[in-house]
């Protein structure tokens, strides 16, 4: 089968290589869609700890079972599935604890197992063991299933971040994520929902699917004041950090409200991950700090069902279609922001 074989930091080649084979206790996939995820551009220009190449990455994932493992029950050949990619062991204390995102064991698809930018995938036995693989609805398209994973993220953001009726929620970030994040605050019951991004070409990006309450450019208006204007001075109940910048991290302590919360949502790069806050800040207005950076396998099930329902739109984040040869093009267009989501579809030529 072909795949695009991770190699070394920058160098992904699209190969032939052996076709999986499927577990016992697993299932085999043709890949029918793979989204390109901000994590798979670190990965590629730095790699991971977790990844030993060659590895074949990708992780947002929908499939078509072409076969099903001799030991494994509740599939059938034929069904469209989307992969929920964080594979939690389900002995360790955190998973017992109900909380198996946080697994200490915890084992990607795309890290410690080859991943989906091929044509195949196999999934392993632990991804059926933990409820990862979830059939698809049949008014779900082959990309809409695919972005069930970032879906999922966002949920576990929200919440933990506590979202609920009569917010006032404040994104931070105006990429896919910032979307998904805005369109489910008020699937939450959100009232009111700002998008705020430095980019003005990210801001009318996100526009026609964000379906936020209002969007700032943070570039040409000060944000801690129109903060305060659209909240009558109280701040925001939510204010989500959909953004890898250490300094919205910091400002968005001084824009929460009252017994808020603040979520880091987007991971700091790690030559600057450390920010400095006046705790006075916390102390004095008894607001929550929380950070969020993926999901459990319940949450991509939900995940599915409010793309199903119609109650988030991810159809609409999907930029550009591209074949497994263009993978490389692909993560530069992620990492340039001139997309949203880009899907990567292995049934496709160049």
């Amino acid at each position: 089968m072909k795949a695009a074989v991770y190699e070394a930091p920058e160098r992904i080649e699209v190969r032939e290589v052996p076709k999986p084979k499927c577990p016992e206790e697993g299932l085999l996939l043709k890949v029918l869609a793979c989204a390109i995820c901000g994590t798979d551009v670190k990965v590629y220009h730095h790699g991971h700890r977790h990844i030993r190449p060659p590895r074949i990455t990708g992780h947002e994932v929908c499939g078509e079972i072409v076969e099903v493992g001799a030991r494994v029950e509740g599939y059938a050949v034929g069904q469209r599935v989307a992969v929920a990619p964080a594979v939690p062991c389900g002995t360790c204390d955190t998973c017992r604890r109900g909380i198996p995102g946080m697994c200490e064991n915890l084992a990607p698809i795309g890290y410690q197992f080859d991943g989906a930018f091929a044509e195949f995938m196999a999934v392993p036995p632990a991804a059926v063991r933990a409820l990862c693989v979830n059939v698809v609805p049949d008014n779900v398209s082959d990309h809409e299933a695919a972005l069930a994973e970032p879906l999922a993220c966002a949920i576990n953001g929200q919440q933990l971040s506590r979202v609920t009726l009569g917010d006032r929620v404040l994104i931070v970030g105006s990429g896919p994520l910032g979307c998904i994040h805005a369109q489910l605050a008020h699937a939450h019951g959100a009232t009111q929902v700002v998008l705020a991004d430095i980019s003005s070409d990210r801001l009318e990006m996100a526009r026609p699917v964000a379906g936020a309450d209002a969007y700032v450019n943070t570039s040409t208006t000060d944000l801690k004041a129109e903060v305060a204007k659209l909240s009558s001075g109280r701040g925001m109940d939510r204010v989500i950090v959909a953004c890898a910048a250490p300094s919205a991290q910091v400002q968005a302590l001084d824009l929460v409200a009252k017994r808020g919360s603040v979520n880091f949502f987007g991971g700091l790069p790690k030559d600057a991950s450390t920010i400095t806050i006046d705790s006075n800040l916390i102390h004095y207005r008894e607001f929550f700090i929380t950070g969020t950076h993926g999901s459990a396998p319940a949450d991509n099930r939900l995940a599915l069902e409010l793309i199903a329902a119609g109650t988030v739109n991810v159809r609409d984040l999907v930029s550009k279609v591209i074949a497994l040869d263009e993978l490389v093009h692909g993560l530069e267009l992620v990492e340039q922001a001139r997309v949203l989501k880009v899907v990567v579809d292995p049934r496709r030529t160049t």
